[in-house]
């Protein structure tokens, strides 16, 4: 996968890690906001992907939006 440290992100809306796919939009442009924030900061990516993950789920519910595309 993409290297962190060449100043690009490696996740957007079009392009992010198929575990996100379960997630509801926004709570799926949060994780890859912080998946891309933990990237940076030199995090492993399968762990900074599974933060990503757990810290979007609560602040979806944070903020009475639904966490998966489901609900």
């Amino acid at each position: 996968m993409n290297q962190t440290g060449s100043g690009t992100m490696p996740w957007n809306a079009d392009y992010f890690p198929p575990s996100m796919r379960h997630l509801s939009e926004p709570a799926r442009h949060k994780a890859i906001e912080i998946a891309n924030a933990l990237l940076a900061e030199g995090m492993d990516e399968g762990r900074a992907i599974r933060i990503a993950i757990a810290k979007a789920r609560e602040w979806a519910q944070h903020h009475g939006l639904p966490a998966r595309d489901d609900e």
